[in-house]
């Protein structure tokens, strides 16, 4: 893979993520404010943001080199692709009144996250 995929994924995401944002800013605000779950979708919007951007990066890196090091790093987009929509895409749910089985599905998105940034770390850690 050249990084391609990373980039327009990460594009989407941003698309998805703004777009988001301004949904819950604008048509839902009375709603997730009078159900207390403002704060939970804004929450779903900075993190799809953020992995968004770090996707469009590591999509970047990946395309301009084709360091076999830089290949590792893969990974990590793989985890935050995962990661999105389970953690994301759980809050809205659960913003919207969805079912309780969605409020477990939040860590797993979570340690999909995590395990991007760890093995990014790691990766980074090695790296000569």
């Amino acid at each position: 893979m050249n990084g391609k995929i990373f980039l327009a994924v990460g594009a989407v995401f941003g698309f998805l993520a703004v777009a988001s944002g301004a949904f819950g800013a604008h048509a839902l605000k009375s709603r997730l404010v009078e159900a207390g779950h403002l704060e939970t979708w804004q929450t779903g919007v900075d993190y799809m943001m953020w992995h968004a951007l770090a996707l469009v990066f590591l999509g970047f890196i990946r395309k301009v080199t084709d360091n076999e090091h830089i290949r590792r790093f893969e990974f990590s987009g793989w985890c935050w692709v995962v990661g999105i929509p389970l953690f994301s895409g759980s809050l809205f749910g659960l913003s919207l009144g969805g079912p309780g089985w969605l409020g477990p599905v939040t860590p797993i998105g979570g340690l999909f996250f995590l395990c991007g940034w760890g093995n990014m770390a790691v990766l980074a850690a090695r790296w000569r």
